[in-house]
């Protein structure tokens, strides 16, 4: 078949490397001026994948799709023709002895929500300095050992190089979208299918009525903020999330002594750069964590914007001759692959 994608995000480079692989033919839209255009939401995104942490907001179908995609991300990683980091040694909750209220709050509603072999295992503070020698402040520890992460920025790099026989259009924005045809400001293209995955972009073509509030098209952007620390002194092998009243600060290691730090979200459709605030309130939490992270050098940050639905759930929609995925709000590497299969499954593609 002949393909039209519309985005080249993590759901448009997915979905080129399934289907590719599957011999179909496909041609891949997006507004950015080249593949390591840094405008999609899954560059900035710090990869975790932590089906039992996002139930605090998340509901169960999130979680079973995140069980999914890790098992996919297992083999599709490794077939990837460039390299990209992927581990599965779990994740850690954290909490200072002045949080420990909120923190148990958490973890009680993790303790309810997540099935028995995923709920958060109590870990003694001997135990996380095995583990985790260098995290030093917080008094209290749970492990979720069934977790895992990814760098992202090899991992969108290592998807596009790994997709044959994908006709990729940048500086293409989409106009538009209806039945097997893709608009764009200079041409009509047909297909034998197309795929919406453009996030928030797709807000251009909403529909308008009541039926916009349960449409892919009824989008919104959720602002994500994170900082690149340099800290060749300081080792961190899993995920960590700081348990705090207010926010849920994350740090989560890379290669070449790459530490990520960021926020898990803030209702705003601001792209501006990272705000004071926002800079004093996270790195303090990352050193109050790891006291060795005040010789490192912020060598990167970056904002985006997360495109979500009016309830925070992602969702399928077909139409004839046009697929439309979108809200993957704060989830997207954590259940991108196992949306793609439920897609394709439903158009009763190869799988």
């Amino acid at each position: 078949m002949k393909i039209g994608v519309a985005g080249a995000g993590l759901l448009g480079r997915l979905l080129a490397y399934v289907l590719s692989r599957q011999g179909h033919e496909l041609s891949v839209f997006d507004p950015a001026s080249g593949p390591d255009a840094r405008g999609a939401a899954g560059w900035t995104a710090a990869g975790m994948l932590s089906p039992t942490a996002e139930l605090e907001s998340a509901d169960i179908n999130v979680f079973n799709h995140g069980l999914r995609s890790i098992e996919r991300w297992a083999e599709i990683i490794p077939s990837l023709r460039r390299h990209a980091s992927f581990d599965r040694a779990g994740s850690l909750l954290l909490a200072h002895r002045h949080d420990v209220g909120a923190a148990r709050r958490m973890i009680d509603l993790l303790m309810q929500k997540a099935p028995e072999q995923h709920r958060p295992q109590a870990l003694p503070m001997q135990e996380l300095a095995r583990l985790e020698p260098d995290i030093q402040g917080p008094s209290q520890a749970w492990l979720l050992p069934h977790e895992g992460h990814l760098n992202t920025v090899e991992a969108m790099q290592a998807l596009y190089a790994s997709a044959d026989a994908v006709h990729w259009h940048w500086n293409s924005r989409v106009a538009s979208l209806s039945a097997y045809t893709l608009h764009t400001s200079s041409q009509d293209y047909r297909f034998d299918w197309v795929f919406d995955v453009r996030g928030t972009g797709a807000r251009g073509d909403a529909p308008a009525g009541p039926a916009k509030l349960l449409s892919c098209r009824n989008v919104r952007g959720v602002r994500g903020e994170i900082f690149w620390l340099h800290a060749p002194n300081v080792q961190l092998h899993r995920p960590i999330r700081l348990l705090h009243p207010r926010h849920r600060v994350y740090m989560v290691p890379r290669s070449d002594n790459v530490i990520v730090v960021g926020a898990s979200e803030l209702e705003s459709e601001d792209r501006s750069p990272v705000s004071l605030r926002s800079t004093v309130e996270l790195l303090a939490a990352a050193h109050s964590v790891m006291p060795a992270l005040a010789e490192a050098r912020v060598v990167h940050s970056e904002t985006n914007l997360r495109p979500a639905l009016i309830d925070n759930l992602p969702r399928i929609e077909h139409e004839t001759g046009l697929t439309r995925i979108n809200g993957l709000f704060r989830h997207g590497w954590l259940i991108a692959p196992a949306l793609v299969d439920d897609a394709l499954a439903e158009l009763n593609f190869e799988a």
